[in-house]
């Protein structure tokens, strides 16, 4: 079953828009409570238009503190990175401490990082946000279908079905620790993965959510999944 919270959105720029918006909420809300804010980045296209939005919002930067979700194991400054990605699309470009992004040092290989990224997250639970994106077989993070859950909080991956085969990747427990989640799918190549998530097929990201999960889907990829009409 999809989130109780499930909004359809125009198109993916609609999506950008809100995806920003409620990432910028959330920062507001968590500040006024607790002087903090900790947000989990998902790598991809859809997220990426949403921090670009980011770069151009006003915030309270020195609140906020940025972990990933997942990497891949290339070098640090490859543009396939997915923290090279949200560094070009909006870190880059507001006054955020860097003491305060945390990259998982994927460069490292696979063991190696997740260890490390495993103490880096060890006192930071629950996260305030989690932004996930979900692949066309319902893959989030790197997190891929048939793959096993494993009790360590921060995972190596090895053999992935989509390239670069050698990643590091937040455990669904981690993934599931915050108080909120949100989820962004755009592009009609994903509406199969999204119909059998509605279903009740199993699917990395079904495993992932959260009850109090926000999915944010564009129009298109919801006709093509049957979730509207038209």
């Amino acid at each position: 079953m999809l989130p109780a919270d499930t909004r359809l959105l125009a198109d993916g720029e609609a999506l950008a828009v809100e995806a920003c918006r409620l990432i910028v909420d959330a920062a507001q809300e968590a500040i006024r409570a607790r002087r903090i804010f900790r947000l989990v980045l998902a790598g991809g296209r859809t997220p990426g238009r949403a921090y670009q939005h980011l770069a151009t919002a006003r915030q309270e930067w020195a609140a906020w503190e940025i972990f990933w979700g997942d990497e891949r194991c290339l070098p640090a400054d490859h543009p396939a990175r997915n923290s090279v990605l949200a560094y070009q699309a909006w870190l880059a470009h507001v006054p955020l401490p860097a003491a305060q992004v945390h990259v998982i040092p994927a460069e490292l290989g696979a063991a190696p990082a997740a260890a490390a990224y495993a103490k880096t997250i060890a006192d930071q639970l629950p996260f305030d946000l989690v932004v996930f994106g979900m692949g066309e077989d319902g893959h989030t993070a790197s997190l891929f279908p048939g793959s096993a859950d494993a009790p360590d909080p921060v995972i190596a991956v090895y053999g992935a079905t989509k390239a670069p085969a050698e990643r590091v990747s937040l455990n669904y427990q981690s993934l599931r620790a915050c108080r909120r989640q949100l989820i962004l799918v755009s592009g009609t190549g994903k509406s199969a993965a999204l119909a059998a998530w509605r279903q009740g097929e199993k699917l990395p990201i079904a495993l992932a959510a959260t009850d109090n999960a926000c999915l944010l889907v564009d129009t298109g990829t919801a006709r093509a999944a049957g979730l509207a009409s038209g």
